[in-house]
């Protein structure tokens, strides 16, 4: 971070802590269903992204580095799992690679739709219901994600055949 984002940053944590210290004193009531909804939505939507480049790049780099390990070594189909294996192995450390590059990308889309932070009270941050919706709103949008993410399959159905006939 620059200096300048640094010390915003800090300006925002004290800003953040004397709120907290006040709040202790009082009795917060529990987030509002539509604040819950506001922070499920603001962690729905990058893990979204993140599912979705997720099962693409393992789909698409998995596929491709099995064919080509398959070729150049001449694994046959009893070797199967060890070419899965290795396939499996060089495709999560593409997307490894990959995703460390395209993180900035996806929370700059989400912050690009309007998701702002939800608006809670640190002791409304930390109530059990709040969390639960955060990690649902992360469970389900990387599912989503996911789902979408297969697109790649569709295109793969030609290619085995006219593997097959050759």
């Amino acid at each position: 971070l620059h200096s300048t984002e640094r010390s915003c940053l800090l300006r925002e944590l004290h800003r953040f802590e004397s709120i907290a210290i006040a709040q202790e004193k009082l009795e917060v009531a529990p987030p509002s269903p539509g604040q819950l909804r506001h922070v499920f939505f603001h962690n729905a939507l990058p893990f979204v992204g993140f599912g979705f480049l997720d099962n693409a790049i393992m789909i698409a780099a998995g596929t491709q580095i099995e064919l080509s390990i398959g070729v150049v070594l001449g694994i046959s189909t009893m070797a199967g799992k060890f070419k899965f294996f290795f396939s499996f192995f060089f495709s999560f450390f593409f997307f490894l690679l990959c995703c460390s590059s395209l993180a900035g990308y996806v929370e700059a889309l989400a912050s690009r739709l309007g998701l702002s932070i939800p608006d809670l009270t640190p002791k409304q941050a930390d109530m059990w219901q709040t969390r639960l919706s955060a990690h649902l709103g992360k469970a389900i949008g990387v599912t989503i994600g996911c789902i979408l993410g297969m697109f790649p399959l569709l295109f793969f159905g030609e290619e085995e055949e006219k593997l097959e006939e050759k």
